[in-house]
């Protein structure tokens, strides 16, 4: 198989789970992304194609990962600051000690 047909249905593979809404594929994707680092609301949202971004950071809780909030401000797309945006970070998995 040519390595254009492979970064194509990569790519492909990628966007078919972006697109899924499913409050588990929604989830799933927080999870893998926060393990990456920090994560604000307006990047969730944009990125991850998360709707409500707190609701799964509590479905994330609930499972047993250990997630802090801190709250910054943040310009939008528009120049528009906002305050109290949330950033999320991961401390901790269930099962495993911070």
């Amino acid at each position: 198989m040519n390595t254009k047909k492979m970064a194509d249905q990569q790519a492909s593979h990628e966007n078919s789970q972006i697109k899924n809404t499913s409050i588990n594929a929604q989830n799933a994707r927080f999870i893998q992304r926060l393990r990456l680092g920090s994560i604000d609301t307006f990047s969730a949202m944009r990125e991850l194609n998360i709707c409500r971004p707190g609701a799964r950071i509590c479905d994330l809780r609930a499972a047993g990962y250990k997630i802090i909030t801190q709250r910054i401000a943040l310009t939008d797309e528009w120049g528009r600051t906002h305050g109290g945006i949330a950033l999320y970070t991961l401390l901790a998995e269930p099962g495993k000690v911070a």
